[in-house]
C-alpha cells in the first residue's frame, strides 16, 4: 500500500489534535510540525514519532519540514497566531498569520506538495479588516495567487473550544450562549478533522481551488443549541449568556489597553451582525456528505465527553446538583 504522507502544522492544537488523529485512522503517515516549546505528549500518545520542529516565521525550517523523507503528499494546517502558546511565547499573531502563512504556502509550492487544505474562517472574504478572519482570506487568496493546490475549509463557531468549558457547564443544566440570539454555523472539531483529513487523502484533483463552507444543515441560535441538549441529555437545559449586556458597552473604552483584547471585541463586533453562518452548503454536502443536524452534532459531543454512553456503555454522568 502506498502510504500518503502529510504534514500537519498546528498539530499540538485540540484542532490539529484531532485531524492527526482522523490522519492516522485513514492510514496516512502523519510528520507533525511543532515548535521548539511545544508539548508534544498528546501527539506521542497517538503513535507519532515523525516531528518537524519548524516555525512559520521561519522559511528555512519550513523548507527542512518539507524536503524530509518521504515526501509530503499534503499539508494540512490549522496553525494559528492567536492562540494560547503564541501569548505565552510572545508570538507575533499578525506576523505568523499572515507573513507566516505566505511563508508556508511559498515552501510547499516550492517542495511541489500537491495539494495544501488551509482551515479557514466562515465568512472571512466579507469580514474586510477583522482580526483573524481577514488573515484567511488573504492566505486564500494567496494560495489562489501562488497557483499552489489547495482547498479552504471554512468553519463555523466551534461547539467546543480549546479549554472546554461545556461539559462542566452542562453538568450543572446550562449552555453558555456567547451571543444570546444570533444564530450561527455549528462545527464540531472531530467533524471538521474528519473533512479536513479527507481533503488531504481521498477528495480528487478536480474539487480542489475553491473554499467550502462548513457548519451543520442549519444555523442555530444558543437557545436552539440548548434545546438539542435537553433532547441527548434528557433533562433541561437553558442557555445562559456568557457576557452581560453592558460588557459591550465597557469593552470598548478598556480594550485599548490589551491589543488582544481589541482583537477579540473587533470578533464579537462583527459576529453580532448576525452574517457567520454557512449559505453554500451544497459543496460540503458534495464533497463530504449529507450535512450533520445540529441533534446529531451534540449527541456525538456528548458521546465523546461522556456525558450520555456510548454503544454498550453504562450510564451517563450525573448532573451536579
Amino acid at each position: 500500500m502506498n502510504t500518503k504522507t502529510v504534514l500537519v502544522a498546528g498539530a499540538t492544537g485540540t484542532l490539529g489534535t484531532h485531524i492527526v488523529g482522523a490522519l492516522l485512522q485513514e492510514g496516512a503517515h502523519v510528520r507533525a510540525m511543532v515548535r521548539a516549546t511545544s508539548d508534544r505528549s498528546r501527539l506521542e500518545a497517538l503513535g507519532v514519532t515523525d516531528f518537524a520542529v519548524a516555525d512559520l516565521n521561519d522559511r528555512a525550517s519550513l523548507d527542512r519540514a518539507l524536503a524530509a523523507e518521504p515526501g509530503v503528499a499534503a499539508v494540512v494546517s490549522s496553525a494559528a497566531g492567536s492562540t494560547g502558546h503564541s501569548a505565552r511565547t510572545k508570538g507575533n499573531s499578525a506576523k505568523t498569520d499572515t507573513e507566516g502563512y505566505r511563508n508556508l504556502v511559498d515552501a510547499a509550492r516550492h517542495a511541489n506538495v500537491p495539494r495544501f487544505v488551509l482551515i479557514s474562517i466562515l465568512e472571512c472574504g466579507k469580514a474586510i479588516g477583522v482580526p483573524h478572519f481577514s488573515e484567511k482570506f488573504e492566505t486564500e487568496k494567496y494560495l489562489a495567487t501562488t497557483r499552489q493546490p489547495y482547498i479552504a475549509l471554512r468553519a463555523g463557531a466551534f461547539l467546543d473550544r480549546a479549554r472546554d468549558v461545556v461539559p462542566d457547564h452542562l453538568r450543572k443544566g446550562v449552555f453558555p450562549d456567547i451571543l444570546p440570539g444570533v444564530p450561527m454555523a455549528l462545527v464540531y472539531s472531530r467533524d471538521l478533522a474528519r473533512y479536513a483529513s479527507q481533503a488531504a487523502l481521498r477528495i480528487p484533483d478536480s474539487a480542489l481551488n475553491r473554499s467550502v463552507d462548513i457548519g451543520c444543515d442549519v444555523p442555530a441560535t444558543g437557545e436552539r443549541v440548548a434545546a438539542a441538549f435537553t433532547r441527548v441529555l434528557g433533562r433541561p437545559i437553558v442557555a445562559r449568556p456568557v457576557f452581560p449586556r453592558i460588557l459591550f458597552t465597557v469593552l470598548p473604552w478598556v480594550a485599548w489597553v490589551s491589543p488582544r483584547l481589541r482583537d477579540n471585541l473587533a470578533v464579537l463586533k462583527w459576529l453580532r451582525k448576525g452574517g457567520y453562518v454557512n449559505r453554500n452548503t451544497g459543496a460540503q454536502k458534495e464533497l463530504f456528505g449529507e450535512l450533520p443536524t445540529i441533534e446529531q452534532t451534540v449527541a456525538r459531543y456528548c458521546r465523546d465527553k461522556g456525558l450520555v454512553p456510548g454503544p454498550g456503555e453504562g450510564a451517563a454522568v450525573p448532573a451536579v446538583s
